[in-house]
């Protein structure tokens, strides 16, 4: 468990399902996202499983105990580059107050200090402004832009719609 001023970061726990409800059955965070709304029942699925893995934390507002959000932060391969991706999903109700910056923050400073990581990097579409700009405040430069670098979604014929992404790093010095 990770803790800061405001918040714990800390595993997945099976009891999460409601909050996580809460927010991935919205249409708009799949603006940027892959997927769509979610029912209870996945969302119960979905916290069993991140509980028993590895890569998903659960982020939880120590006041209230109430889960707010989640960050992604996984190795990626080849796994001698000692690098992870960054991501992170906020419920809209707990947006703009600094969440998402606080808590991918310190989880990147704890990779750094005890996962031997090397570098971090993390992804996102250009419109999505709220992303990138959580990503620079974290102190995450932006080296790339990949032209039509992934989709989430499909047009009605189901031909793919390419988005353009921004490509941040960080590494251990630029603490």
């Amino acid at each position: 468990m990770i803790e800061t001023k405001r918040l714990l970061i800390r595993k997945f726990l099976v009891t999460d399902a409601a909050d996580l409800y809460e927010y991935l059955s919205l249409p708009e965070i799949y603006e940027f996202e892959p997927g769509g709304p979610i029912t209870l029942e996945e969302a119960q699925g979905m916290s069993a499983s991140r509980a028993a893995g590895d890569g998903f934390y659960a982020v939880v507002l120590k006041e209230t105990q109430k889960m707010v959000g989640h960050l992604y932060f996984a190795q990626i391969e080849p796994k001698e580059f000692l690098t992870w991706e960054l991501g992170y999903i906020f419920n809209p109700k707990y947006q703009n107050n600094g969440y998402a910056s606080e808590s991918a923050r310190a989880l990147i400073e704890y990779g750094f200090a005890y996962m031997g990581i090397h570098r971090v990097e993390a992804y996102c579409n250009p419109l999505n402004v709220a992303s990138w700009r959580v990503m620079e405040k974290i102190g995450m430069r932006r080296e790339a832009l990949l032209i039509k670098h992934a989709f989430f979604h499909r047009n009605p014929d189901e031909s793919p719609i390419w988005i353009d992404s921004y490509g941040y790093g960080m590494l251990k010095e630029d603490l």
